[in-house]
């Protein structure tokens, strides 16, 4: 369990609920328009589109609330501008954090991520400083309850997977990205539905992290960015054992 792998695990054990739904969705509809305005709003011209449209649709974002994203961002709807900026720091315990966030307005945007880092104890820090720690692979997880470790590792493999490991909730696979959607297709051709299928940035090494009071200021660090409405995804590279995990819960 290492990085944004164990983050991705992380997350799966928070419920998902109402209140947090709308938020996601107007995350997601931001993906939509940026990645429509940059390659057009043909989902099957467009591989970044097509991308967003399948985290709307595993979020289970209106048909029409996803059509109008694509308008807006093919220019037919008019709104705002929103760009993609990457924000890079640290957590306590020196572990390395990639923030990806869609904003109309910059200046305000990096104040208060900033401001995030800061408060957790952390820093945030110059472009480039921690970025090269990590590699871009698609990522899919999976709960273990739906199927056989043994099975899913035949399928995985034979799809051309770098790696599959078992946290105590789901299993993790790993891939390049040019066979990320071979990957995911032979995953659903078996009957299953992925917890989490995306192009994500993995971690080359981890951190351990062995005491809880960190761990917690840590993990309250990932939360506080998630909660950003700029926000789209979080990297680290922390290694938290499952008893630190539930000792920081506390």
């Amino acid at each position: 369990m290492s990085g944004h792998s164990h983050w991705a695990g992380i997350k799966h054990k928070k419920a998902a609920n109402d209140a947090k739904r709308g938020k996601v969705w107007s995350k997601i509809a931001r993906l939509i328009i940026v990645a429509a305005k940059a390659g057009g709003g043909d989902p099957s011209q467009n591989l970044s589109l097509r991308y967003a449209v399948d985290k709307a649709k595993a979020a289970n974002m209106p048909k029409d609330t996803i059509e109008k994203a694509i308008k807006k961002g093919s220019g037919e709807g008019g709104g705002a501008n929103f760009e993609e900026v990457l924000y890079e720091g640290y957590a306590p315990g020196g572990i390395a954090i990639m923030v990806e966030a869609l904003t109309d307005n910059r200046n305000r945007t990096a104040p208060e991520i900033k401001k995030i880092f800061e408060r957790r104890g952390g820093s945030m820090g110059t472009s480039g400083c921690v970025a090269w720690m990590f590699t871009k692979k698609g990522l899919v997880t999976i709960d273990k309850s739906k199927i056989d470790e043994d099975k899913l590792m035949d399928v995985v493999l034979g799809a051309g997977a770098d790696d599959m490991t078992a946290t105590a909730d789901i299993y993790e696979i790993t891939c390049e990205p040019t066979i990320f959607d071979d990957l995911k297709k032979a995953v659903t051709d078996i009957g299953i539905q992925p917890e989490t299928a995306e192009i994500s940035m993995i971690p080359a090494n981890t951190v351990p992290v062995d005491d809880a009071e960190t761990a917690k200021k840590i993990l309250g660090l990932m939360d506080d960015f998630e909660e950003h409405d700029d926000v789209q995804n979080v990297y680290a590279n922390f290694d938290i054992p499952d008893e630190i995990l539930t000792e920081a819960a506390k």
